[in-house]
């Protein structure tokens, strides 16, 4: 018997809120902080704050030897420190560079650092280390932590303001310091790095490394891979949590998102000053109030793929506090569709090579599917399935004789996996499923005149 590895949740709760599922792809990772993968890899790479990262293959198993590891000699983790991001470079396939960033053993500094890989595509060379910067940091919270390259070929960082509380240093406004800030640097022009002759603060007072200041936490960040737009996920003091939208081609005007000034759009009360007006600040693009459980957002992407078109051209994210993930709209919007549980934690979200989403739940990796999808599609046109969930065969009862032409499955990721021609006269055909894995799919019947009726199967 076919062992089913699916867990999906059909929890209910609102009329508008049925689509987000989580579908069980990897397991045994201790405190999985980011996911992501070299452009066009199939494969996902999973860091752990403790300093390892481990591969996950298209089929959920996870590499035993991981690619790689960095000891307590080199990290400072627990809290809010650890190895924290991961980025490969753009040319990866070519160079073989990717970027980390993680809290110093000592002193807890960030530090970003460049890696290859060895010969073996699986295992990286954990002697090449280079480091590119480093930033101190006065207290062991708000460090940040995710590094991404944008759409123009440059290193993009995301830099709290320091921590403690409150900014007390009053660092985030303060063009002089890298914390509280977006960076941006230039990987292939100099070394360590060179300096995007577009920052804005190149040849100005001002340090050079900054594209964008006002930050509280940036979390997550992430670029749309088919837009370019950039969003930004900054965690809130004690009242909002916020989330910004800026769209391609990203400005070089030395944008200013308001910590301490502001959190999300309102006048923080603990705001040291000088503050500029609200108006010449970024507007968040959302926001949502510290309650039911909510306290800290956990930014994550636009939806991309082509798997679920009811995800299209929404952005989805949670809260690591409340367990709880979310749609937002185009107009701002936010649905919160789906709840974990209190019991567990957002750490991350990730993106694979066809824009299909992935969220990183306690010690396990999810891929989010749309429950939704083809529900009543088959009943609507007198269609039936049967058995459902299926072991080697399932059948297709037609109770209103509709001309039947082809049957097609498709995996989760939009993959086509079997076909199978319909003769007319059959008002009951049986398709052999025995060749697939266990897990979700859906099933499209075709009919003569070229209309579609979607269901899901689930294959044990």
């Amino acid at each position: 018997m076919k062992k089913l590895l699916l867990i999906v949740s059909f929890f209910t709760f609102s009329a508008n809120a049925q689509v987000i599922g989580l579908q069980s792809f990897a397991t045994g990772f201790s405190s999985p902080v980011e996911i992501t993968h070299p452009a066009n890899d199939a494969r996902l790479f999973v860091v752990q704050q403790g300093g390892i990262i481990k591969i996950v293959n298209t089929n959920g198993t996870v590499n035993s030897t991981p690619f790689l590891t960095l000891t307590s000699a080199t990290i400072l983790s627990g809290g809010e420190r650890g190895l924290l991001g991961l980025a490969f470079h753009p040319n990866y396939a070519t160079n073989g560079y990717f970027y980390v960033n993680y809290t110093r053993a000592g002193d807890g500094a960030t530090v970003i650092a460049r890696y290859s890989v060895s010969a073996d595509p699986n295992v990286a060379n954990a002697a090449s280390a280079s480091i590119l910067l480093t930033i101190p940091q006065p207290y062991s919270n708000h460090n940040g932590g995710t590094l991404k390259f944008g759409p123009d070929g440059y290193l993009y960082i995301g830099m709290g303001d320091g921590g403690s509380g409150g900014d007390p240093g009053n660092r985030a406004q303060n063009i002089n310091e890298n914390l509280g800030k977006m960076l941006r640097l230039d990987v292939d022009s100099g070394s360590p790095y060179g300096i995007p002759p577009t920052n804005p603060y190149v040849g100005v007072a001002g340090n050079d490394e900054i594209w964008a200041i006002g930050m509280r936490n940036p979390w997550k960040f992430s670029f749309n891979r088919l837009n370019g737009d950039l969003w930004i996920a900054d965690v809130g003091q004690n009242a909002i949590e916020e989330l910004n939208k800026i769209t391609s081609p990203l400005p070089n005007t030395g944008l200013n998102f308001g910590w301490n000034c502001y959190e999300a759009n309102t006048s923080y009360p603990g705001a040291q000053g000088p503050c500029p007006p609200y108006a010449s600040t970024v507007a968040p693009f959302t926001q949502y109030v510290q309650a039911s459980g909510r306290c800290s957002i956990t930014g994550g992407y636009a939806y991309t793929g082509s798997a679920y078109p009811n995800f299209s051209g929404k952005y989805i994210f949670g809260d690591y506090c409340s367990g709880e993930i979310a749609f937002l709209s185009n107009t701002g919007t936010i649905t919160w569709s789906y709840n974990t549980s209190d019991t567990y934690s957002i750490y991350t979200f990730g993106e694979d090579m066809n824009g299909e989403l992935y969220v990183a739940v306690t010690n396990t990796i999810y891929k989010i599917i749309d429950t939704s999808m083809g529900v009543n599609d088959f009943t609507k046109a007198g269609l039936s399935l049967y058995p459902n969930p299926a072991e080697t065969e399932v059948f297709i009862k037609n109770s209103s004789e509709i001309a039947l032409s082809k049957v097609k499955i498709f995996d989760l990721t939009g993959k086509l996996v079997l076909t199978k021609a319909v003769e007319n006269n059959d008002t009951t055909p049986a398709v052999n499923i025995a060749a697939l894995a266990a897990g979700l799919y859906m099933i499209t019947v075709e009919d003569l005149t070229g209309n579609l009726y979607q269901s899901k199967l689930i294959v044990e």
